[in-house]
């Protein structure tokens, strides 16, 4: 499931070619950022976690056979470090800090009114997202803003298909409750 490409570059980090592992990092940092900050809802704590995540990837990179692509893998160790993080820290999510989230999802606005519509939109289901339990936001997060399709999923999340399709339908009724009453509090904020 490698790319040529992917291969060349592991093969050269294997061999000691710290430049390639910097390329590596650069090409799935933001994607590993992301899903840590939607599951760990800190930025700090979101921060720390992705970087510990490529330590990780770097140890573990000889062991990597290549039955899966390097995102799926790389996501699997990003999905599993948060869990641990969220086992060890034991407290309440926090909630998201919006201006610090990257807008993986959207693409640039050319407009300017357009773009500031998007945004406030993206604010709104980061935040509804923020909310949510951390498996909930982390399976929405894989299915629409990364575009994970259910055989990636499976591999990074370590579930059967059946089991993924349960969660994604209850994890979007938690996210519909959500809005819902933001948007009630909105309404009753503005007319009362």
């Amino acid at each position: 499931m490698l790319t040529n490409n992917e291969k060349e570059l592991i093969q050269k980090i294997r061999n000691g070619n710290t430049v390639a592992f910097s390329d590596l990092v650069d090409g799935h940092k933001d994607l590993a950022y992301t899903l840590c900050i939607r599951m760990l809802g800190n930025r700090e704590d979101a921060e720390e976690v992705s970087q510990d995540v490529f330590i990780k990837v770097f140890t573990a990179l000889r062991n990597f056979k290549g039955d899966s692509k390097l995102s799926t893998w790389i996501y699997r160790i990003a999905y599993n470090a948060c869990l641990d993080r969220l086992k060890k820290s034991k407290k309440e999510r926090m909630r998201v800090e919006v201006d610090h989230l990257k807008s993986v999802a959207f693409s640039v606005m050319d407009n300017a009114l357009d773009r500031m519509v998007q945004e406030e939109r993206s604010a709104l289901i980061n935040s509804c997202l923020a909310a949510l339990p951390a498996e909930d936001a982390s399976i929405l997060t894989l299915f629409y803003f990364e575009e994970r399709n259910l055989l990636e999923m499976e591999k990074v999340l370590d579930l059967s298909a059946n089991t993924i399709k349960v969660r994604l339908f209850r994890a979007r009724k938690k996210l519909a409750a959500v809005m819902e009453k933001r948007f009630d509090k909105e309404t009753v904020g503005k007319n009362g």
